[in-house]
């Protein structure tokens, strides 16, 4: 093992612990004049075969080794931010140093012997940054923009119930309903008089009830605590059942449904189904706020375009941010309004122009810092008409 793969995995299992404790020593981080490298990289079930994933670390960290003569640094610091590049893309090459997670967040600067690998469950894009502090507002925003999910694994006789959070399923108490006696007719089931359509009736009306049960079990548990969303899963016809029984509050949350019985469910297999169900209703969203979108740019409440939305970022009109998955460029910061901007020459009268790596990026930052909605849109489709950034406004 090398100094800095030895140093980077001693730096990873001092960041094991829970992301409260994480956030709080890298807020307190104090680099001074050096510069920190912020890393967050999107793993998707299939960038794991093959190590896809290292394709985009090794692209970006070039990008970066690239562009860090635009930063105006000093040799010293440059040598340093360069090392530092250095020990992500090292630390990440090894597969196994990845969480199971669908994210990871590291951080490193050697002047203060920071190296931190925080594993998230999901990451808005993977993006590297070089900044004069650790950017965490995504680290400390993962689990308010995931939301609390109730999930319900289910079959014509029982149900389990999950609360779902960004890290961890837990376990609520469970539902089991009165079912009659056999899985098929027996024509001298409970004696005489029992005939097929009776006992066919019967198991019909069996399942009206439990699902019934069901649905109010989940009013009930959302009026309680109220969830962000509901996920359903069923190995049978059973999730498709259950919707007509959900109260139309609960049913229009409904996120989607998988394919999971009571059996076989654990909470760390109800994680993975819900935070599979939430990806793929956010694809199907995508398209319908890039509508939106479309639609209202030509009244002004929206903007569509990387210089109109950075505007409309410096003003606080933006409710919601779109962001083309593989749009980046460089760009710059005005020092004294601190507005981001395309060009050097945007920033006259604003200070001096600082560049910085990737206007994108920095735009997603400072939505997070204005507590903006980011949609990062990953859709072919929908993508295509997202010009770099967009967004809808608060007001015009």
């Amino acid at each position: 093992m090398t100094g800095t793969r030895r140093s980077a995995a001693n730096g990873a299992r001092r960041g094991a612990g829970p992301v409260e404790s994480q956030l709080r020593r890298l807020t307190g981080v104090r680099p001074g004049d050096h510069r920190v490298v912020s890393c967050y990289l999107k793993i998707e079930p299939r960038d794991r075969a093959r190590t896809k994933y290292f394709i985009k670390v090794k692209n970006r960290v070039r990008d970066a080794l690239d562009a860090l003569p635009r930063l105006g640094l000093e040799r010293e610091a440059q040598e340093e931010v360069a090392r530092d590049l250095g020990r992500v893309q090292e630390f990440l090459r090894e597969p196994r140093n990845l969480p199971p997670t669908q994210g990871v967040a590291l951080f490193a600067c050697e002047a203060v012997d920071l190296f931190e690998a925080v594993p998230l469950p999901l990451v808005y894009r993977s993006r590297l940054a070089v900044d004069r502090t650790p950017l965490v507002r995504e680290l400390a925003s993962a689990e308010d923009e995931f939301g609390r999910l109730l999930a319900v694994v289910l079959d014509r006789t029982a149900a389990r119930f999950f609360e779902v959070t960004a890290y961890e399923a837990r376990e609520l108490p469970s539902l089991r309903a009165d079912s009659t006696r056999g899985s098929r007719f027996r024509g001298d089931q409970d004696g005489p008089g029992w005939g097929e359509h009776t006992y066919n009736n019967r198991i019909r009306q069996e399942k009206q009830r439990h699902y019934d049960a069901v649905a109010r079990t989940l009013f009930d548990l959302d009026r309680r605590t109220p969830a962000r969303g509901i996920v359903i899963a069923a190995t049978g016809p059973e999730a498709g059942a259950l919707r007509p029984f959900l109260h139309s509050y609960i049913a229009d949350r409904l996120l989607g449904t998988g394919k999971l019985g009571p059996k076989e469910a654990t909470p760390a297999l109800v994680h993975q189904l819900a935070l599979d169900v939430r990806e793929q209703h956010e694809r199907e969203s995508e398209r319908r706020i890039v509508d939106q979108v479309l639609e209202s740019v030509g009244t002004g409440w929206a903007t569509n375009g990387i210089a109109d939305t950075l505007a409309a970022l410096t003003r606080g009109q933006v409710r919601a941010l779109l962001v083309h998955a593989d749009a980046s460029g460089p760009g710059f910061r005005c020092a004294d309004s601190g507005r981001l901007a395309l060009t050097a020459r945007d920033c006259r009268g604003e200070g001096a122009p600082i560049p910085v790596l990737d206007v994108i990026d920095d735009a997603i930052e400072e939505a997070l810092r204005q507590a903006v909605n980011v949609n990062v849109v990953y859709d072919e489709d929908a993508r295509a008409r997202i010009d770099g950034l967009a967004a809808l406004l608060r007001f015009r």
